[in-house]
């Protein structure tokens, strides 16, 4: 019912703006560019971006690219990287114990221990930021958020196979004194303060300091799904004339607290409360359901006790004692000059992440240190946008150097230890050229070469130990991996009319290979390749009024990474459990997507963003292993079984084949969808009032198909309404976020040996109210 609704909506949306179409003349866009997505006399103004390495309206930017101004995140309330969801349809993200994953259109990675890299490249103020475990504590002070869809090796520093998130801070502003700042209160007792300090040093120097701090508490039952954190960022803008200018960036983020939480998922076993009551997985009345199912379940050897079940004093249940403890720093200078035939930037940038964390996200004990240094170097020359020639050409130096400690319990029944140093070198040439055959008609080639080294030195243990000992280290393994890869570009764009632009374009990505935890030979996996082919026009009517902007896209998924539990050689003969990294599958992804505004008025404005999207993996084959031999939960078909351990113990591997299984994380409809309407009160004072809803269809959330991981299709929207006082210096919002209150799954899995499902959820019903001020 729910998808026939979905299917209803988006056939309505379309229809609406094209019969309204029919009936008028498309007029010119205004002449000026101007950030942000409010209305006027004229009807809709302008979004500046820098999708392509340049300053450009977005209807005149043939990519597929979101933007979300700094407001509008700010009214939704987002102040981390996991709430962005709700605002770009096609983005899935998922909070993974201290870890974040993206999918876009279904293509990402689900980042599992320090060896995960995600497939959607995370950039911070223009800068790649590599760890899965930092892409926090960004989200404040922001001029706008870019989620760019498919490859962009073409203009991009590092390669990513389906998309780069960028966030972009707001930079000082020469001869300009200028301070604002918000509070906001809300339930479960969160408190949210920012502050930001423009401050002009003479005529050629400007310098802009902002900070913020969160503390909310968890919204599970044992107190986890908490946000706590400091975060500050200094800006120098140094212009000594109108050709040359140098920004230096610092920043620094404090996350504590105790992080992400879990809640059990009824399975054909048991039926676990209600997720709505979000009862957390070390509230006890989850640990007594666990630990009752555990005492029905046959695993020898491991804990057996008389008859080999388990004992319940073997099981590892969830306790209160996670925690983050985590340390991010940045430095970053970017240095443009105009030297006449051509831009120059170079972005040199540094960045440490420390991390510390104890989390029991999936179904059990994990602890992960992390001491990361990433140094960074990106050299730019882009032309003036004038000339019948454009161009994008720079090179790229990635250096990663990674110290980490995994430990990983469950219970006396396994314990795995391992630790990931890992050094990654990037070297990478790319370039795009447009060239404009008419004054209508451009065409568009690009290419980049990428050449990647990766090593390691790599020490691991596994065995069944009590409580919270630690196996010893076995001798460390050591390896090195070299990948060379040229993909590229090829497009077309027609201006249609004054304000339409119609495109075509195809372009290839990859992502390197890597290790995972095992003995070599068997530790490594390639890297994975995607073509993405895109057809879409981006058009404004009546009089500036009406946006409609559409998109069908086709990707073609090659040795998909796929990670998943597997078995893994420990190096003394016995194969052990543990997450595999291994290119199993093969995909297509196709849909459309559809972006529509329109201001009746200078006081209304609707916008909507639908996406429609279908995927199938052609090929999906793993090798999962069952310690104990008994079948491993899965919603797939078992082709096969061996033994993992002869003449050792009775543990499996099981053929399992998801061929023909939808993509992961992707739902078939998705939108945002929502209306402003701004009410003159006199006296200089304003309400605005908005509305808006997310819709998504049903989705598998990983690729194991176990009908206990799906969401269900579901709708969740946020009201609220802004008082403004004269010139903008204050204001007073009263806001609800997800009024239904519906329990959402953001990510689920499979606890191994046990094989109960646990999953993790977005944020309930929230409310509160912010003050701002700024003048």
């Amino acid at each position: 019912m729910r998808d026939r609704t979905m299917a209803s909506l988006f056939a309505l949306c379309v229809a609406m703006p094209t019969m309204a179409v029919a009936q008028d003349t498309p007029a010119a866009p205004g002449a000026t560019a101007q950030t942000g997505a409010d209305t006027d006399e004229q009807g809709l103004q302008d979004i500046v971006v820098t999708a392509q390495r340049r300053s450009e309206s977005l209807q005149r930017v043939a990519v597929p690219v979101t933007a979300v101004s700094g407001d509008a995140l700010a009214n939704a309330g987002v102040t981390e990287t996991a709430n962005l969801s709700k605002l770009v349809p096609s983005l899935v993200v998922q909070p993974t114990g201290g870890t974040t994953s993206f999918f876009l259109r279904g293509v990402g990675t689900a980042s599992q221990n320090s060896f995960s890299e995600n497939a959607i490249a995370f950039n911070f103020n223009g800068v790649y930021i590599g760890r899965p475990t930092a892409p926090a504590g960004v989200f404040y002070d922001l001029e706008r958020v870019e989620v760019v869809k498919g490859p962009q090796g073409t203009l991009y520093g590092r390669n990513a196979t389906g998309g780069a998130i960028n966030v972009l801070p707001r930079k000082p502003e020469l001869g300009s004194f200028s301070a604002e700042g918000l509070l906001e209160y809300g339930n479960y007792d969160a408190k949210k303060g920012f502050a930001a300090l423009n401050v002009p040093i003479g005529e050629t120097v400007a310098l802009r300091v902002a900070g913020q701090l969160v503390d909310r508490d968890g919204y599970l039952s044992d107190g986890y799904d908490d946000e706590r954190g400091e975060a500050a960022r200094a800006s120098l803008l140094i212009q000594p004339s109108s050709d040359w200018s140098m920004t230096l960036v610092g920043d620094y983020y404090r996350q504590h607290g105790k992080g992400a939480g879990a809640v059990l998922l009824s399975s054909a076993a048991f039926t676990a409360p209600p997720l709505e009551d979000r009862i957390g997985l070390a509230d006890p009345r989850a640990t007594a359901i666990i630990a009752g199912y555990a005492a029905t379940v046959f695993a020898p050897p491991f804990c057996g006790g008389f008859g080999g079940f388990v004992r319940s004093g073997c099981v590892s249940t969830a306790s209160t004692t996670g925690y983050l403890n985590n340390r991010f720093y940045g430095l970053s200078a970017q240095v443009e000059g105009d030297m006449g035939f051509a831009t120059l930037t170079v972005l040199p940038a540094y960045r440490k992440s420390k991390v510390d964390l104890e989390t029991y996200v999936p179904g059990f004990l994990g602890k992960l240190q992390e001491d990361t240094d990433q140094m960074s170097l990106e050299v730019r020359l882009t032309s003036p946008d004038t000339g019948r020639l454009r161009y994008v050409l720079g090179t790229f130096f990635f250096n990663e150097q990674q110290e980490a400690t995994n430990f990983f319990r469950q219970g006396n029944i396994s314990t795995t230890r391992f630790t990931p140093n890992v050094k990654t070198q990037s070297l990478a040439a790319f370039g795009q050229l447009t060239f404009a055959v008419t004054d209508t008609l451009r065409l568009i080639g690009g290419g980049r070469y990428t050449k990647e080294d990766k090593s390691q030195r790599t020490a691991a243990a596994s065995g069944g130990l009590p409580g919270p000992i630690e196996p010893t280290l076995g001798t460390p393994i050591t390896g090195a991996l070299t990948f060379e890869k040229f993909t590229w570009k090829a497009g077309v764009e027609l201006d249609a009319g004054p304000a339409s632009l119609v495109y075509a374009n195809v372009a290839t990505g990859f992502k390197s290979g890597g290790f995972f935890v095992a003995s070599p030979p068997n530790n490594t996996y390639a890297p994975e390749e995607l073509t993405a082919f895109t057809v879409g026009t981006k058009n404004r009517f009546l009089d500036n009024k009406l946006q409609i902007n559409l998109e069908a896209f086709y990707w073609k998924y090659l040795n998909q990474q796929i990670t998943f539990v597997g078995g893994v050689p420990t190096g003394n003969g016995v194969i052990a459990q543990g997450s595999v990294t291994t290119n199993a599958g093969r995909s297509h992804i196709y849909g459309l997507e559809l972006d529509l505004r329109f201001a009746p008025s200078r006081f209304d404005q609707f916008f909507a963003n639908v996406q429609y999207l279908r995927g199938k993996y052609d090929t999906l084959r793993t090798a999962n292993f069952s310690p104990t031999g008994s079948p491993v939960p899965t919603g797939c078909a078992t082709v096969g079984t061996r033994a993992a351990n002869p003449g050792i113990n009775g543990a499996l591997f099981f053929d399992i084949d998801c061929s023909g299984k939808p993509t992961a994380n992707s739902p078939e409809w998705a939108a945002n969808i929502g209306y402003e309407r701004t009410v003159e009160l006199g006296n200089d004072l304003s309400l605005l009032l908005g509305a808006r809803t997310n819709l998504e269809t049903s989705r598998f959330l990983n690729t194991n198909y176990r009908p206990e991981e799906s969401q269900g299709g579901f709708m969740m929207s946020d009201l609220y309404a802004t008082l403004r006082g004269a010139a903008n210096r204050w204001s007073l919002t009263g806001f609800v976020n997800n009024v239904e209150n519906r329990a959402v799954l953001a990510r689920a899995g499979t606890r191994p040996i046990l094989n109960f499902p646990v999953g993790t959820l977005r944020p309930p019903r929230t409310y509160g109210v912010r003050v701002g001020f700024g003048f």
